[in-house]
């Protein structure tokens, strides 16, 4: 199959070009009168032209499709296809999106659709944009021909993802701004203020404290050995890359930020509520339990969590139930492990987990509005510490030196 460049019009007037596969021209202006274009002009590419349009068209600083654009795309799909239009009609129309490798993927998705492939056998050719929890939603909307529902459910959890990380956002801003103010203090202070001071101290000749000649021999280095830092930064840089790409260093780091004070039961608990979320969502569209949680194991994006609910599908192949191997992961409260044993006696284990993650979405919620106030007593300590340290390597050895001048 060849591919053609074309320039054509669409029904509005609109200029609009792009590249299309086609056996022939002829076929090439079949497709894109399908799309409610006009061809203007269609021209054979070349293998060569082909790769060099295509790195032009998608460059290194295209920005990445972001979530707004995934909620955007379901809630437009969700509303197209209850109204009856074609898939490949709602998507063309779609494809003329600001976000230029949306655009591109949701035009080799109307190539794809045109050459016999199902929807979701069309994204999943773009895992960098639709995720396969996405994909495997989709798939079931095909299959059961409530395809508009699995759209309506994608928008939803791809919105309250997005809601979750507005607030972790908000949360984190200020404590981010004061930790780069403290650092933007710290390199003025060894750059500009403590070589002054210590020029002062060198033509008194006076007597210098422990804390003035620590203060003197960091500024000192820090401006005389500064290639030092950066080298030992970029070493420090790519190692600890290198180790969190391994298995086990992932396994450790993401264990970890669940034990680290204040923000780690935050982390925990978001990850239950899009856990307990994107598991509600596969179960209510269809997808069997143990193919569900596989997916789900990819979507909580935390390699110890993951292993914890790969563990639980494991069980729950060998015959036991939900809630006891909900139960012996250890990731659930009393309170959760309520909700599941009921909904799973009533049939209603969808629903029921819908509210786990509402439950564990509100404790977030409230956790973040709070964390500000308990992050900033320990940000004040920090600047208090640095103030003190300026005070006995500074001040103390200038009050010494003044209170010898008035002596004689």
């Amino acid at each position: 199959m060849a591919s053609f460049a074309y320039k054509g019009r669409e029904s509005n007037g609109v200029l609009v070009d792009g590249t299309i596969e086609a056996n022939d021209a002829a076929t090439a202006a079949k497709m894109l009168m399908t799309r409610k274009i006009t061809p203007v002009d269609i021209t054979a590419l070349s293998s060569k032209s082909i790769k060099k349009q295509e790195s032009s068209d998608i460059g290194f600083l295209v920005p990445q499709v972001s979530i707004d654009d995934l909620v955007i795309f379901a809630r437009q799909m969700y509303s197209l296809t209850k109204a009856g239009i074609p898939i490949i009609r709602a998507i063309a129309g779609l494809a003329n999106t600001n976000s230029k490798r949306m655009g591109h993927a949701l035009n080799d998705v109307i190539d794809q659709l045109e050459r016999g492939r199902n929807l979701s056998s069309a994204f999943a050719q773009h895992p960098k944009i639709f995720t396969q929890l996405f994909v495997s939603v989709v798939h079931v909307g095909e299959n059961t021909g409530r395809l508009d529902d699995a759209f309506m459910q994608l928008a939803e959890y791809l919105k309250r993802e997005q809601e979750t990380r507005k607030q972790i956002k908000a949360a984190t801003r200020y404590p981010m701004f004061v930790v780069f103010a403290l650092v933007a203090a710290l390199i003025v202070m060894n750059i500009f203020v403590i070589p002054v001071f210590a020029g002062m101290f060198e033509k008194f000749d006076a007597e210098l404290p422990g804390m003035t000649l620590f203060l003197i021999g960091m500024s000192n280095f820090f401006v005389t050995k500064w290639w030092v830092l950066i080298i030992l930064s970029i070493v420090c840089f790519f190692i600890t890359s290198h180790y969190l790409n391994t298995k086990q260093g992932r396994y450790k780091w993401d264990r970890f930020q669940l034990q680290v004070p204040l923000v780690g039961t935050i982390i925990e608990r978001s990850l239950l509520g899009r856990f307990a979320r994107s598991f509600s969502m596969m179960l209510r569209a269809g997808v069997p339990l143990t193919t569900a949680l596989n997916l789900v194991s990819d979507a909580v994006s935390n390699t110890y969590m993951s292993t914890a609910i790969i563990k639980m599908r494991e069980r729950i192949e060998k015959g036991e139930n939900l809630s006891r191997v909900a139960l012996a992961s250890g990731l659930f409260t009393p309170l959760v492990m309520q909700m599941i044993n009921v909904g799973e006696e009533t049939g209603r284990v969808d629903e029921l987990l819908k509210e786990v993650a509402e439950f564990y979405e509100r404790e977030v919620e409230y956790d973040l509005q709070s964390l500000t106030s308990k992050i900033e007593p320990i940000l004040i300590a920090i600047v208090a510490g640095m103030v003190l340290v300026l005070a006995l390597g500074i001040f103390t050895p200038m009050w010494d030196m003044m209170s010898v001048v008035q002596g004689k």
